[in-house]
């Protein structure tokens, strides 16, 4: 569907930019130049949606494959990592949620996020250039 072809390439470009030039200390709204976290939000949940989407749409002359792998799996990436950044952001457990929790349990949260939110701007510029390449070369199977 052209549609969701093109939902994905502005997610994954727009979701690309918002990573990219973010702040480098902290993942917080003082992203440029949109300073609202629930468009963060409402960006991480769409680009998820579209990235499963994508994976499931395709067909070729009736045959079901698994199209367009690189820009699914990178709208869900950053999807997670928008929506983490934002959760992370706005959670205000205070110290006695935290140790209520098992420790190999927060432990792991705390990796995850922490890679996620590491990794963000080389991801971003990942999207971005997965979003050019896609929208240039649109019929490419793996791409």
């Amino acid at each position: 569907m052209i549609q969701l072809y093109f939902l994905s390439i502005l997610c994954n470009a727009l979701a690309g930019y918002v990573l990219f030039a973010g702040n480098d200390n902290d993942f917080d709204n003082s992203f440029f130049p949109i300073k609202n976290p629930v468009f963060y939000l409402v960006l991480g949940i769409i680009s998820i949606v579209t990235g499963v989407l994508k994976l499931l749409s395709p067909t070729l002359d009736g045959i079901l494959i698994l199209g367009d792998l690189v820009p699914a799996s990178a709208g869900v990436i950053s999807g997670l990592i928008l929506i983490f950044g934002i959760y992370s952001q706005t959670s205000k457990m205070n110290k006695q949620d935290l140790q209520s929790l098992d420790s190999d349990k927060q432990g792991q949260l705390e990796r995850i996020g922490t890679n996620l939110l590491t990794f963000r701007k080389p991801i971003g510029i990942g999207l971005l250039v997965c979003a050019l390449i896609h929208f240039l070369f649109p019929k490419a199977l793996f791409l």
